[in-house]
C-alpha cells in the first residue's frame, strides 16, 4: 500500500471514530443558551483541542500512558463513566454539572474547559481515535512517515470545525423545542456508547470475563 494510500485509509478510519457530524447535536444541547460568539470560540477551541490531543498522541501516545500506568482498557472505562454521567443528565433534560456548573457559565475561560472536557475529550478524541493513531504511528517505519499521519488528524480536526460552526444554524433551525428533543434522544444514543466504551474496556482489562 502506497503512503498516500495509507493516509487516506487511516483518515477514513478516524473520521468514522471522532463522527463529527453525529456529535453536532450534542455540541448544541452543551452550548444551548449561548451567545453566537461563544459557540464560535468553543468550536474553535474543540478543533485545535482534538488536532492537539491525536498529534501528541501519534508521537508520544504510548510514551505518555506508559509514563502514568494508563492503558487503553482504564481509559475506555473512565472515559465511558464521564459520558454516561453526561447522557443522564440529557435524558432528563438537566444542564450537566459535568458539562458545566451554574458557575462555569459565566466566563469564557470556563467555557473553554468544556470545551476540551468533555467536548473534546473523551467524546471527539477518545479512546477509539487515540488508540488508532497510536497503532497507526507504531505501523510507520520511519520519521517521515510517522510525522505523515498529522495530514489525516488535520483533516478530521478541520472537519470537526466546520461540521460544529454549521451547528448555529442548525440550531436556530430547530428551535427551542426541537434542541430539547434532539438533546433527549442524543442522551440515549451516549448512553449506549459509554456502555460500550466501558464494555470494551472492562473486556480489555479482565479478558478472562468474556
Amino acid at each position: 500500500m502506497t503512503e498516500w494510500a495509507y493516509l487516506f485509509k487511516t483518515g477514513i478510519a478516524l473520521f468514522a471514530i471522532v463522527n463529527p457530524i453525529g456529535n453536532v447535536p450534542v455540541f448544541i444541547s452543551a452550548t444551548n443558551g449561548w451567545p453566537r460568539k461563544a459557540r464560535v470560540r468553543t468550536a474553535n477551541v474543540v478543533a485545535v483541542t482534538v488536532f492537539s490531543v491525536l498529534t501528541i498522541s501519534t508521537f508520544f501516545g504510548n510514551d505518555i500512558l506508559a509514563f502514568f500506568s494508563i492503558t487503553i482498557p482504564s481509559f475506555q472505562v473512565g472515559g465511558g463513566i464521564l459520558i454516561l454521567l453526561m447522557s443522564i443528565n440529557m435524558m432528563h433534560g438537566k444542564q450537566s454539572h459535568v458539562r458545566q456548573t451554574p458557575e462555569e457559565a459565566q466566563t469564557m475561560a470556563e467555557r473553554d474547559a468544556i470545551a476540551i472536557v468533555p467536548l473534546s475529550i473523551p467524546l471527539l478524541a477518545g479512546p477509539g481515535a487515540i488508540s488508532s493513531m497510536i497503532i497507526a504511528a507504531e505501523k510507520s517505519t520511519n520519521f517521515v512517515n510517522h510525522a505523515s499521519l498529522t495530514i489525516p488528524v488535520a483533516v478530521v480536526a478541520f472537519l470537526v470545525w466546520l461540521a460544529l460552526q454549521l451547528s448555529d444554524g442548525i440550531s436556530h433551525l430547530l428551535g427551542t423545542i426541537g434542541i430539547n428533543i434532539v438533546t433527549r434522544l442524543m442522551g440515549l444514543i451516549l448512553a449506549a456508547m459509554s456502555i460500550e466504551f466501558i464494555a470494551h474496556g472492562i473486556g480489555g482489562l479482565f479478558p478472562k470475563l468474556i
